[in-house]
């Protein structure tokens, strides 16, 4: 969960936000910086994989350095809602958001994830969650399955979003809005049940959480579906 800059500066001590402050100034004076069209299109489209391996930290502003400096200065417990503010801050532009999530550690890739929804960006920075959720790393599906995901995500997307989280063991609560999006979802329906015959078939337990988002398809005032067979408790 992201703490406010309030409750921070509650739990900093005087260097940790005399940095933070200086930071923030630094991300406001390129929020000031006019951005052109030329420093979004650097990053979308054909010019992407040129941009994103030939990227120099030179042309990077500074506020950017102290995103990746954020866990040193005011401490690991913090450091992802110290990025998202400096984000929010410099009304971070998808070139900056791209350069952070695809130089970053998986820390700094997942505080990037967790603040595309406060961004400006509309649908343009759906190839970082979609990366996201091709890794196995669980803090980055977690962190991927979002508002933002919720809001833009295509609904195949989205489906295999949510079994993504079943395969990894990442909670379904980390999905954003999920009763709402599977509501009356047959599709969705169909794939839990499925994913449930294979494990049940298997023999293995069919995990809590898929009997959880199997009843939210159901449309309203309906019963959940069945789960194909009688299963196997995670006890059993």
């Amino acid at each position: 969960m992201l703490t406010s800059r309030e409750e921070l500066d509650a739990e900093l001590g005087e260097a940790a936000r005399a940095w933070l402050d200086a930071a923030l100034a630094e991300a406001a004076d390129d929020a000031a910086r006019p951005h052109t069209a030329a420093d979004d299109a650097a990053c979308s489209g054909a010019a992407a994989d040129a941009s994103r391996t030939a990227a120099s930290p030179y042309a990077s502003p500074s506020w950017e350095l102290r995103y990746a400096a954020a866990g040193r200065h005011c401490g690991q417990r913090h450091a992802d809602s110290v990025r998202s503010l400096l984000l929010v801050e410099a009304r971070a532009p998808l070139a900056s958001v791209t350069r952070l999530y695809d130089q970053g550690t998986a820390a700094e890739r997942r505080a990037v994830l967790l603040t595309l929804h406060l961004l400006d960006l509309g649908d343009t920075a759906l190839p970082l969650v979609e990366d996201a959720l091709r890794a196995n790393d669980t803090r980055l599906v977690a962190a991927a399955v979002g508002p933002y995901a919720a809001d833009h995500l295509a609904p195949h997307a989205w489906r295999h979003a949510v079994l993504k989280c079943l395969f990894t063991e990442v909670p379904v609560a980390a999905v954003a809005r999920l009763a709402d999006r599977a509501r009356g979802d047959t599709e969705l329906a169909r794939m839990l049940t499925d994913f449930a015959a294979e494990r049940t078939a298997a023999g293995r337990p069919v995990p809590e959480d898929l009997r959880t988002a199997l009843a939210l398809t159901a449309p309203a005032g309906h019963p959940a579906p069945p789960t194909a067979a009688p299963a196997p408790t995670e006890e059993s």
